[in-house]
């Protein structure tokens, strides 16, 4: 506990989310109160608690709430109000302890509809508003600083020389805002906002080799359709945008999805960005969860293709992820996986997580009854220059049905 006046940081108060089903409603109800109270402006704080749609907080004699570390229950007059908020000013702008936050508050919207103490469908829709609440604030608040400073974007700008056939080598360009480029950062909620080794490696793959991905009209058809996992900066999917009209495709559909608000905020932003195909390829973006998946248009239609990469950085995101395309690909369809080998830190045991999760007997099965399988794997090798130096290569995956 830290001494009063002196907050707690998120990163060592909030209870872990393995834990949340231990907690009470009121105090989770608590916890999230408290980081409403750290982040949002007062205004925005006020609004929040006065919403008619929400009722106000439960009482001093309810059941007694976690203390988060960011107030405190004991009233001190002697409290140097001067001195708590210049920490609470401190914690609001330590980027680290925003990223922890933002990650949290995802992954708890993700398992809230799981908690037992959120049953109740107003109680729980409550605490996703206010989760949403705080995490819109930390949008709002990136949009705010990118006005006031106008160089606060990284655009990164990627050229791929394109295999055609009887033909040079088509340059392919493009261009994507890097959100966090240069922060060290592999935590799994935020990384979409930078383009990472992997999808770099996988777009230099492709250009390379686009039959060996089936990216042609005898395999796909004149009008392929395309989803990309976890597609963070867009990067994958603005490639195929560029490389997809050379062989001949009449109308292309690529959706590019991803969980994070921030991140699909950048998505959309960068797909704007790039001048697009003049008509040949449709691009979407869109929402999704692989945990609890709602196929809804423009997911509605199975895809001949599914593409990630580095998207795999807990045991179960490799789950998610299988559970995930086992309903989102056609049944002739083709899911590649790249995943980045890691052999030492937090993530060295992520590169097996993949064989784990398909070689499970009780994994769900396709419309058809066939299973989602590894078809095949490729070892690939890191590239100078490319991915952080915890990278030592990557795992590409050709996965379908049997």
């Amino acid at each position: 506990m830290a001494p009063l006046g002196c907050p707690l940081p998120p990163s060592s108060s909030l209870p872990p989310i393995s834990k949340l089903h231990q907690l009470t409603e009121d105090q989770i109800l608590s916890v999230l109160q408290d980081l409403s109270i750290l982040y949002c402006p007062l205004p925005a704080s006020v609004a929040f608690k006065l919403n008619p749609g929400h009722n106000s907080l439960p009482d001093s004699t309810s059941t007694p709430l976690i203390d988060s570390g960011y107030t405190s229950g004991a009233e001190d007059d002697n409290l140097d109000l001067e001195k708590e908020e210049q920490s609470l000013a401190a914690l609001r702008a330590d980027g680290f302890e925003r990223n922890f936050v933002e990650r949290w508050l995802t992954r708890f919207m993700a398992q809230a509809f799981d908690l037992p103490c959120l049953v109740s469908e107003e109680v729980r829709d409550r605490a996703l508003d206010q989760a949403s609440w705080v995490l819109e604030s930390f949008v709002a608040s990136t949009s705010d600083d990118n006005q006031m400073d106008e160089h606060s974007d990284f655009m990164r700008e990627f050229s791929f020389k394109l295999s055609v056939p009887n033909q040079e080598h088509v340059p392919i360009e493009v261009r994507v805002n890097d959100g966090l480029a240069g922060k060290d950062s592999t935590d799994c909620d935020d990384v979409g906002l930078q383009s990472w080794g992997a999808s770099i490696v996988f777009s230099q793959l492709m250009c390379a080799q686009p039959a060996q991905f089936g990216l042609t009209q005898p395999n796909l058809g004149a009008s392929p359709r395309i989803i990309e996992l976890g597609a963070g900066t867009g990067l994958v999917s603005l490639v195929l945008e560029a490389m997809l009209p050379h062989f001949g495709f009449i109308k292309s559909n690529i959706i590019s999805t991803d969980y994070h608000p921030a991140v699909l905020s950048n998505l959309v932003a960068n797909i704007a960005a790039n001048s697009g195909s003049h008509g040949l390829v449709s691009m979407q973006t869109a929402f999704l969860d692989w945990a609890a998946p709602v196929l809804k248009s423009p997911l509605d239609i199975p895809a001949d293709i599914l593409v990630a990469t580095d998207a795999v950085y807990h045991p179960e995101h490799a789950v998610w992820l299988r559970d995930c395309a086992t309903q989102l690909l056609a049944p002739d369809g083709v899911f590649w996986l790249l995943i980045t080998i890691r052999r030492n830190g937090r993530f060295e045991a992520i590169s097996t997580s993949v064989e784990a999760a398909f070689a499970t007997t009780d994994r769900p099965k396709g419309k058809d009854g066939r299973l989602l399988t590894i078809l095949g794997t490729e070892e690939v090798e890191k590239q100078t220059g490319i991915g952080r130096g915890d990278e030592s290569g990557y795992r590409l995956f050709r996965l379908g049905w049997a």
